[in-house]
């Protein structure tokens, strides 16, 4: 690091709500985004009188696609009471909301404002899954989008470049899998809230009682390797190594570090913050690492001084289960080549010593992109605060946690480290 940034006033975090992920007939952007804030709102525990609130800002990738509905700013500060403050939209693919938090950082950090709500919505449930691939689409490089790539495409050729250099298999992303359907069902807000071996008995319940042939699988892999369950997608991403189609909002509420405990006795600290941008695939200097978060964590890093071993706990950016592998190499967890290595030994297992993606990831949780950034930095409060219930990170002195989220086919980056003080 050239050197080492330093906020001119520290920030904390003292609020924080999310809706449930899912796919929703009968709620819109505005009712999952009051959701969320109403959820915040019960989460301060010393109370929050909306008019303190000095300015909004807030992610959405493309609901100007998928709804036909732009500036959200606007829209949501008129939903929930607090109009005319500043509203102010960020987009970064599916870093949007992440942007909109490090926004809000900046402008406490700053000294303009001492109150702000971040946050982030996206609607994807009312296109189809073709309509969906071409929103989504949008956010990578126009050499990627005339070829034909879309984003299973994208991380097919990053698994089987990494494959390639590493020795791993298919195989190693099964344990991803397993392990982050093993930590949903500890989730009430996941969109899918099974592990692996739940879904597979359900399947062999569904088949003894149409009385046709029973699969016999024995184990969640007999499962994965299975093509009439685990269907190819883009290979070798197979259906369960891809994210759903979801709905969802999310918001937090910043403030500065000199009045935080007008609002809790408990509040978070921002310790470190980074952002980073990435090459197209097809100017990238590897396949099988992201520049872009590699900056990211060197900003971060730097700004806290802190190392990845210091780190108890991290959300990563999974939209595919081979994302998680290079995050967890970029981010400095584990060496280049060795993520998969130690997926497969247990060790980003919830009571492993560097749980990864305990609220089940974006694959599990769910990802409507607008909303990804802040759920997962929603999810390291919920576990410094002691609010994660069963899923609980079970270390001792649980402090320092982190929220990696990725944007694009790389080309945006955050990495925001949170600390209980």
């Amino acid at each position: 690091m050239k050197n080492r940034r330093k906020l001119g006033r520290g920030v904390a975090v003292v609020g924080a709500g999310m809706s449930k992920f899912g796919m929703y007939k009968d709620k819109d952007s505005k009712d999952l985004f009051f959701e969320a804030y109403q959820e915040l709102l019960t989460s301060v525990d010393k109370g929050l009188d909306p008019t303190d609130i000095d300015a909004l800002y807030v992610g959405n990738f493309s609901n100007d696609f998928f709804m036909h509905q732009s500036h959200w700013g606007p829209i949501l500060s008129e939903l929930i009471g607090v109009t005319p403050i500043p509203a102010t939209r960020t987009e970064g693919a599916c870093a949007s909301s992440a942007l909109a938090f490090r926004e809000g950082v900046f402008a406490i950090a700053s000294g303009f404002y001492d109150v702000v709500l971040v946050g982030g919505v996206e609607e994807m449930s009312k296109c189809s899954t073709e309509q969906v691939a071409e929103g989504l689409a949008l956010a990578a490089v126009p050499y990627e989008n005339q070829v034909g790539f879309t984003f299973p495409g994208v991380f097919g050729t990053i698994a089987t470049a990494y494959f390639a250099k590493y020795g791993a298999s298919h195989e190693n992303l099964m344990d991803i899998t397993i392990k982050s359907h093993n930590n949903a069902p500890l989730n009430p807000k996941a969109q899918f809230p099974y592990t692996i071996r739940d879904m597979m008995n359900q399947k062999i319940e569904k088949a003894k009682a149409k009385g046709g042939p029973v699969p016999q699988w024995q184990t969640e892999k007999d499962f994965l390797r299975d093509p009439r369950a685990n269907p190819p997608v883009a290979w070798p991403m197979h259906l369960y190594d891809c994210c759903p189609i979801s709905d969802g909002a999310s918001c937090m509420l910043l403030v500065a570090e000199e009045i935080a405990k007008n609002f809790t006795d408990d509040p978070l600290h921002v310790a470190g913050i980074g952002q980073g941008s990435g090459r197209g695939l097809n100017s990238a200097p590897t396949l099988t690492s992201f520049e872009a978060t590699k900056r990211a964590a060197e900003e971060a890093y730097g700004m806290s001084g802190l190392t990845p071993k210091d780190i108890q706990f991290a959300e990563v950016h999974d939209c595919f289960s081979m994302a998680e592998l290079l995050h967890i190499e970029d981010l400095g967890f584990f060496k280049a080549g060795e993520g998969y290595k130690a997926v497969s030994e247990g060790l980003t297992r919830l009571d492993g010593p560097m749980p990864i993606n305990t609220s089940g990831g974006l694959k599990c949780k769910g990802h409507p992109v607008g909303a990804t950034g802040v759920s997962q930095l929603i999810e390291v409060w919920n576990q410094l605060r002691n609010k994660a219930g069963k899923r609980r990170v079970p270390k001792r002195d649980l402090r320092i946690g982190a929220a990696h989220n990725l944007g694009g086919t790389g080309g945006t980056s955050t990495f925001t480290i949170l600390e209980r003080r």
